[in-house]
């Protein structure tokens, strides 16, 4: 593009979406299957830092941490599966810290597509109350590159005005890897 551009507004959703629209269009991996451009989350812009770094040297730098990471994982799976290898990454990154899925209080999963996170839930059953509470990829789009910071920092902001202290972020990628990590949220 050339010129200037100006971001005045939100892509996603598009304010021009309806029910009827939607249930036009194809399906998008096999014929006569329910994963349409619809159902399935927006690719966007985004840009994104997250420093790790010790508590200790935080605190003696002036900064204040936001989160203790507790556990973290990430796994392998078929290539075909790929949607569902949070429900491989996720039990890791739990186990490394200690503790389980009910002791989570909130759950951010990017759902790439819609059908993918419920075959997640399917598996690993979880509280769907618990789930993007503030929105997942569907909604918030899927920053390629930068998804996995965006669901982090979502479910850190999440953990913040819910005043909860304890969640688990996971992403499913293209090619059979699955991420997920445990944080706790400090006050």
């Amino acid at each position: 593009k050339k010129g200037d551009i100006a971001i005045d507004s939100e892509e996603i959703p598009r304010k021009d979406t309806t029910l009827e629209a939607l249930g036009r269009l194809p399906a998008i991996f096999k014929e006569g299957g329910t994963i349409t451009a619809g159902s399935s989350s927006a690719l966007c812009d985004a840009g994104s830092a997250v420093v790790v770094a010790h508590e200790e040297w935080a605190q003696k730098n002036g900064y204040t941490p936001i989160a203790r990471i507790l556990g973290y994982a990430d796994a392998a799976i078929d290539a075909s599966l790929f949607g569902i290898s949070p429900t491989v990454a996720m039990p890791k990154a739990l186990d490394m810290a200690g503790l389980s899925l009910e002791e989570m209080d909130l759950i951010e999963i990017n759902e790439a597509f819609a059908a993918q996170v419920i075959a997640c839930h399917r598996i690993m059953p979880f509280n769907m109350d618990k789930l993007n509470i503030h929105g997942g990829a569907i909604a918030l789009g899927h920053p390629i590159g930068a998804t996995g910071s965006r669901i982090l920092t979502t479910l850190l902001y999440a953990l913040k005005h819910a005043d909860k202290e304890l969640g688990i972020a996971s992403a499913c990628i293209g090619g059979g890897q699955g991420v997920a990590m445990v944080v706790q949220r400090l006050r």
